[in-house]
Formats: C-alpha cells, sequence, structure tokens
C-alpha cells in the first residue's frame, strides 16, 4: 500500500552568488549541486551541512549555462567570455577552457554517455565537441538569430534546439542535418528539452507558454498557458509524468502531463525565477533566481509512484501520444484554457498548512479535465523567510530507503557492489582525462615559452652581429 503524495517542502537554502543565478544541476549522486551566475562564477554546493561550498573563479564575464557529467565527476560551463570550461568539483578547481565561439555562449549539455558536448552561441551556430580534449566536431549552422539552448536526445542521436528566429530545430546527430522545425509565432523558446522517453519535446517560452510537441508527428500535444510572465526554463521528472516550469512571474509551477492538469504553484523567490532542475531520481528538484539564492526542494508529490517510474513513464508517453493536437476536440490544451488562465493570478493570502517549511493554500478548480469530468485541487506553496532561514542548517538525508530503492531500480538489477566499482571506474577516468587535458595545456604553454625564448634568442645573436660587424 503506497502513501498519498504530499506537498512540496523547502529543504535546503544556499545564499552566495552575488548576481543572478542562471542555471543549476545536479550530480548523479546528489552530494552536490552546481550553478551558475551573472557574477562570472561557477559555484559547487554540498548538500551535507558540514560541508563548505565551492566557489571557481575562471570565466571573465557571466556564466550562462552549468551541467555535471554523466558520472558526476565533471561540470561543464559556458559563459559570455565566448568559452566553455571544464570542471574538476573539488577544492583544487581546477579547470581547461575552450574557445567555443565567437559570441556568448548560452548553453552546454553532455551526451548521455560523457563522451560529447553540445553549445549553443549568440553567434547563431550549434556546436559538437569532444570532452577528451574537447576537439571540435561539427557546427550545424541554420538558425538566424541567438541559439538560446541545445539538448541532446536521451539516446544522443538527436538535437534540439531553440532560437530567437522563433524556431525550434530537430537535428540528425549523425547526418548533421535538421529534420524538422517548429515555429512559434507570438514568442521566442527561452529554453528546450527532451521528455525522458525522447519522443517529445517542452519548450519555455517568452510568451508565457509552455508547448510540448510530439517529435514524430510534429504535433503539439499540450499547451499550458499557466503563468503570467516569460517561462525561463524547465525541467521533466526522470519518470516523465510531471514537468516543472521556472517563470518571470516569480512561480515555479508542477504541471501534470499524464492528466493534463497543473498540480502546483510554487512561491519562494523574490523577482524572476530563472532556472530550474530535478535530481537524478526526481526525489528533489533545485531552482535559482534573480535574487541570488538557489532553493533545494523536496518533491513529495511523487511519493505515491515510488518505483513505479517505468510505468508511469510508459503511462505517461501513451498519454501524450494519444492527445489529438486540436484545441477544439481537447479544451484543456487551448491556446487560452480558461481554466489554466485563471490559475495564473495568484491570491494574496495564504490560510496555514501543517507542513512548517510551507504555507499552503488550496484551491478548488472545476474545470472539466480532458479525460475526466472531474474537479482537481491545486495547490500555492509559498517559502516563507523564516522557515527559509530555519531549513538552511537543515540536511538531506543521503541514505534514505527511498533513495537506495530509487537507485538500486535504476541500476537494472545490476549488484551494488558492482555498481559501486563500476561507477569508481569511470570516475577515475573522468579524472585521468581531466588530468591529460591539463597536462596537454601546460606542455602547450611550456612549448610556446620555448619557442618564443629561441626566437629572442635569435634576434639577440643577430643583433650583436650586427653590432660586430660595425
Amino acid at each position: 500500500m503506497t502513501s498519498a503524495p504530499s506537498d512540496p517542502t523547502l529543504e535546503r537554502h544556499f545564499k552566495g552568488h552575488r548576481d543572478n543565478v542562471t542555471s543549476v544541476d545536479f550530480s548523479c549522486n546528489m552530494k552536490q549541486i552546481a550553478t551558475g551566475s551573472h557574477d562570472s562564477c561557477v559555484m559547487i554546493w554540498n548538500m551535507k551541512p558540514q560541508m563548505r561550498a565551492y566557489r571557481f573563479d575562471g570565466h571573465k564575464d557571466a556564466v550562462t549555462s552549468v551541467q555535471f557529467s554523466p558520472s558526476g565527476h565533471l561540470v561543464a560551463s559556458a559563459s559570455r567570455d565566448k568559452t566553455v570550461r571544464l570542471w574538476m568539483p573539488s577544492m583544487k578547481a581546477e579547470s581547461t577552457a575552450f574557445r567555443a565561439h565567437t559570441a556568448t555562449v548560452r548553453s552546454v549539455n553532455f551526451s548521455g554517455d560523457g563522451q560529447n558536448l553540445v553549445t549553443a552561441s549568440d553567434d547563431k551556430t550549434i556546436k559538437v565537441w569532444t570532452v577528451h580534449r574537447q576537439k571540435f566536431l561539427f557546427s550545424l549552422n541554420q538558425h538566424i538569430n541567438w541559439v538560446r539552448c541545445a539538448k541532446f536526445s536521451p539516446d544522443d542521436r538527436l538535437i534540439v534546439s531553440s532560437s530567437d528566429d522563433k524556431t525550434i530545430k530537430l537535428w540528425d546527430k549523425n547526418s548533421r542535418e535538421c529534420i524538422h522545425s517548429f515555429y512559434e509565432h507570438a514568442g521566442y523558446a527561452n529554453h528546450v528539452d527532451f521528455h525522458p522517453s525522447g519522443t517529445c519535446i517542452a519548450a519555455a517560452s517568452t510568451d508565457n507558454s509552455v508547448k510540448v510537441w510530439d517529435i514524430r508527428s510534429h504535433k503539439m500535444l499540450q499547451h499550458y498557458q499557466v503563468h503570467s510572465g516569460a517561462v525561463n526554463s524547465l525541467s521533466f521528472h526522470p519518470a516523465g509524468n510531471f514537468l516543472i516550469t521556472a517563470s518571470s512571474d516569480s512561480t515555479m509551477k508542477i504541471l501534470d502531463l499524464v492528466e493534463g492538469k497543473l498540480l502546483y504553484t510554487l512561491h519562494g523567490h523574490q523577482g524572476p525565477v530563472t532556472c530550474v532542475a530535478f535530481s537524478r531520481t526526481g526525489e528533489y528538484f533545485a531552482s535559482g533566481g534573480s535574487d541570488e539564492q538557489v532553493m533545494v526542494w523536496k518533491s513529495n508529490f511523487d511519493c505515491a509512484e515510488g518505483s513505479d517510474g517505468a510505468r508511469l513513464q510508459h503511462k505517461t508517453t501513451s498519454s501524450l501520444q494519444t492527445l489529438p493536437a486540436s484545441s477544439t476536440a481537447h479544451p484543456a490544451f487551448n491556446s487560452h484554457p480558461s481554466g489554466l488562465r485563471s490559475q495564473a493570478s495568484e491570491p494574496s493570502e495564504y490560510c496555514n498548512g501543517q507542513d512548517s517549511h510551507t504555507a499552503v493554500h488550496t484551491q478548488s478548480n472545476s474545470r472539466s479535465h480532458s479525460r475526466a469530468t472531474q474537479s482537481h485541487t491545486h495547490r500555492h506553496l509559498s517559502a516563507s523567510s523564516s522557515s527559509t532561514h530555519q531549513t538552511q542548517t537543515r540536511g538531506v538525508p543521503q541514505d534514505s530507503p527511498q533513495v537506495q530503492a530509487q537507485s538500486q531500480a535504476s541500476d537494472g538489477g545490476v549488484p551494488p557492489g558492482l555498481a559501486s566499482t563500476l561507477e569508481h571506474i569511470i570516475g577515475q577516468l573522468d579524472i585521468l582525462t581531466q588530468t591529460v587535458s591539463i597536462l596537454e595545456q601546460r606542455l602547450t604553454l611550456t612549448e610556446d615559452k620555448l619557442k618564443e625564448c629561441l626566437e629572442n634568442q635569435m634576434e639577440i645573436g643577430l643583433h650583436l652581429q650586427r653590432q660586430g660587424e660595425v
């Protein structure tokens, strides 16, 4: 018997950036969180309260995107300084840097196997690189304006990109050709990502909307008009049943993709919420904002699903596949659904909930939904400053039964000892790759210095020879 889902709760609160937080990502083991900021720094936050955060200085301008490698032993960062850096997330803060583009690099994303990087830039291009030696592989060049975001598909066969030219493009990685363009008419997509099944994409748009598209039929499956400001970021729950969005209206929204409805509105940041990401298990999610704060939330709403993640992902995928694109046939997914539009206006008062971390407002909505004529409950959750202070020193349990069960399930039956050994080997290979890259970089610098010394010596010799002739 499974317990009923409960409301998300604020678990940790980090403050250390000196400007807008632009990007956030969890390590695979949930022990660290990486963030980037307009303050030009990358921060690595440790989930254990007694462990200090690391500040990585290296970029010469705003950091626009950060991501952990699949193994968790590297962090990639993109910057307005036109470079990408690869960091080892430890106290040493060693990194290699390469000039990736001729303009601001907006996003960086690892492939699923950790071997490649895809970058998107204001120079209107998307580029793919090897992680080892940061070797340039190829460029995708059909966008005619800034490219905001580029992501690999779960199987690494496709790349999706979004641009200020109001298109979202799907690319075949092997043929390097654009296989389809989705057109945004009212705005452009700030952020785009693949559904965990790889069959759909979701786009966060400046026209305040969130759209879900089928990449095979090229039809729009769902359209949410729940925000009153530009949507800056989104993240799929790993099971594929939920989507979380971050908006300039200062809220985050949690959408139930199976039922096609808004579940929660989260308040916590003062000002625009700029980035959001689920952890690898989906048990937590993190958010960053223009208020320079990073917040870590416990999901809770998916606790009833537990180990049924695979079943729910199949259910979600099937549901998305069968939803008609016609707005007249599906009132829930109209361009301006009255039920969802009314949810975007937030109440000015909240009644106290039982949880000390949040004040909960329950709003009943009698909108008929696409699959059953019934009312649903939409909750507003607000993280107060006092609760934030209380949770600042609170730790997140690392070895809870739920985390262990989910990690074992995700290993596909691999014995824990073997999985740990393999993870250690992968980590050591990552560190070895990074060390070789650093040594290569230092060797190149040494060679350049030696060449410079030889040239200077030759010039001195010629100068002395001329003086002797005179």
